[in-house]
């Protein structure tokens, strides 16, 4: 049906408007694509072939695609001309057409991983529900017809099983999970705390968002400090970033992804910056938020190194991580980033992301996590590297079988982020960017709020469950513990498919290939440049400076090879004093010599003061 806006004052409709709706609509749209990739101009956009194939067959690639990667496979001619004549013959047979459903459920549409029917079954758990609604719950979420490459795929078992006794215990298990990354800002500060709660309850990790946290979280006197996240995201171009913010981690994760939407920030509409979320972040209330793209000023590993080494100098007991995202050549640049000194490297996949993205990216962006883990862990062990590095997974994950799925493929840890939220009672209402959350979690709406009804129990409840998931799953293997199915990718098989599978023709021999090498999973605790940093020795100096702001005055001399001074001093007085900080004049340490000569050559170049 035309709008009526294209219609001519003679009642005859012209093509005119429409047409240029859709050039912008698609100039928009190219353009942003540009924008993100860190692209320019149109001619180093014009063949660049930044994008790969998932799910089409080599018959369509080189035919339409030549020269685009296409690791897996799938359909052809046949099946997209089915497609084609399908929908044709719904449009034309006198049916009414579906109302759609690829971004928002409806039923009888197209399937979605948390639709209502797998929310409702997960509540059932959270909510006093034991091991028979767990059950029912990962039952229909591994029932479904193929949506992920792990469905494709199971177990190919090498020993007897064993008896669940052997198997490592369920704290044990709890200790490899962790939650995806969602801000104070996405989230109410209700859902936020309560997430954090759990996790530290189990020994597991979470993960502040980029944006900030409440100090009453972190600080050493806060009254908050059960909710504070061990995770904290860090990056220049990031929001609530401070020295008291990296002195209260456990590790700093620096985002070069932005989960399943490479090559964007989040996102927070202006009516949820409150002037709480605003006074986290350090921004004036009602001001639209979004990251910058990732690139703005990293541009190579060199320039990664050294954020890596600034942030470990700023806090030595933190270890650092690197959120890349699955998308080809993900491998090579996590060797780089084992090689600048990485602890640990996060592989998010396609799904997920942040729930207040518009539609334009939501789609079409980020690639299966089975590819990106399975690419990072064959280079590490190519390499030689992946004993220095913890990998971690997230992106979907829903039951102890996708941990299982996971770790032969080389996870060491597992991450849940909207299983996480709907175990706190997220009903999938997809109303994030409106404020209007209809359970009080991703909202910043005072009234809204009020209807949040989730725990920490209810969180602990899931992944407790899946933990004990793992170890039946473990016990049928025959295999004690997690770690030792780690790289296994022999372990899993691709399920044979008949000829009417219209997955038939996806091949994943290239995921489950064994890496060759040893070792095929972390085996150390931290990644660290040798040497210690120039601060350590002021810091020796320095006394009881730090505690009681004891005057203090010294000088020392710098080369253009002790890098980040002052970084760890600055961070020392936050978790000590926090954001007030040392009073004026209390220590003032100088560099001598070299600031001489270089203050010389600026005088010589007449400029003023």
């Amino acid at each position: 049906m035309l709008h009526s806006s294209t219609l001519e004052s003679s009642g005859r409709a012209t093509p005119r408007r429409p047409v240029r709706a859709y050039l912008l609509a698609a100039e928009d749209g190219i353009l942003k694509v540009m924008s993100k990739m860190g692209i320019s101009a149109v001619s180093s956009y014009h063949g660049a072939q930044i994008f790969e194939a998932l799910g089409l067959g080599d018959e369509v690639i080189q035919r339409s695609f030549p020269g685009t990667t296409s690791r897996i496979g799938g359909i052809g001619f046949r099946e997209i001309a089915e497609d084609v004549l399908e929908r044709h013959e719904r449009a034309f047979s006198g049916e009414a057409l579906e109302r759609g459903g690829w971004y928002k459920y409806r039923r009888g549409s197209d399937y979605h991983a948390n639709g209502p029917p797998v929310w409702r079954a997960l509540h059932a758990v959270v909510q006093g529900g034991g091991r028979e609604e767990y059950c029912a719950y990962s039952e229909l979420v591994h029932s479904r017809t193929p949506t992920a490459l792990r469905d494709l795929l199971e177990f190919a078992p090498d020993r007897e099983p064993i008896d669940i006794e052997r198997v490592e215990s369920v704290d044990q298990v709890l200790r490899r999970f962790q939650t995806g990354a969602m801000s104070l800002g996405a989230l109410s500060r209700e859902a936020h705390e309560d997430v954090a709660r759990a996790m530290n309850r189990i020994g597991g990790l979470a993960n502040t968002g980029e944006g900030g946290e409440d100090p009453r979280r972190y600080a050493p006197d806060g009254d908050k400090r059960d909710a504070n996240s061990a995770v904290k995201q860090v990056a220049s171009g990031r929001f609530g970033v401070t020295p008291a913010y990296l002195a209260g981690a456990h590790q700093l994760e620096i985002k070069m992804a932005q989960g399943s939407k490479p090559g964007e920030g989040g996102q927070l509409p202006g009516h949820k910056v409150t002037p709480y979320i605003a006074s986290l972040r350090h921004v004036i209330a009602g001001t639209p938020l979004i990251s910058p793209p990732p690139h703005h000023d990293i541009y190579s590993i060199e320039d990664l190194a050294q954020l890596i080494y600034d942030l470990k100098t700023a806090n030595p007991k933190a270890k650092i991580a690197v959120k890349l995202v699955a998308s080809e050549g993900v491998g090579t640049i996590a060797a780089g980033v084992t090689k600048a000194y990485a602890d640990t490297i996060q592989i998010s996949g396609a799904d997920g992301g942040t729930g207040a993205s518009p539609l334009s990216s939501v789609k079409y962006a980020g690639a299966p996590w089975e590819l990106g883990l399975a690419e990072t862990q064959q280079t590490l062990v190519m390499n030689g590297l992946r004993g220095r590095v913890t990998l971690a997974v997230d992106g979907g994950l829903h039951t102890g079988r996708d941990v299982v799925m996971a770790a032969p493929l080389g996870a060491d840890r597992f991450g849940f982020g909207t299983t996480a939220l709907i175990a706190i009672g997220c009903k999938m209402a997809r109303q994030c960017h409106d404020n209007t959350c209809p359970v009080g979690i991703a909202t910043q709406a005072e009234d809204v709020r009020k209807k949040y009804f989730g725990t920490p129990e209810m969180l602990i409840s899931f992944l407790t469950h899946v933990a004990e998931e793992v170890r039946e799953i473990l016990a049928e293997l025959g295999y004690e513990r997690l770690e030792h199915l780690m790289g296994h990718a022999d372990l899993l098989r691709q399920i044979p498919s008949h000829e009417n599978h219209r997955w038939r023709a996806v091949d994943l021999s290239k995921l489950i290939t064994p890496a060759a090498g040893a070792p095929l999973h972390c085996v150390q605790d931290r990644n660290d440049r040798p040497g210690a940093p120039f601060d350590d020795h002021i810091i020796e100096e320095l006394g009881s400076t730090l505690e009681d702001g004891t005057p203090f005055r010294s000088s020392y001399e710098i080369e253009n090879t002790d890098r980040a001074v002052g970084g760890r001093i600055s961070v020392c007085i936050a978790a000590v004093h926090g954001h007030a900080g040392l009073a004026p004049a209390s220590a003032s340490p100088y560099a001598t010599r070299a600031a001489s000569r270089w203050w010389k050559a600026w005088e010589s170049t007449g400029a003023s003061t």
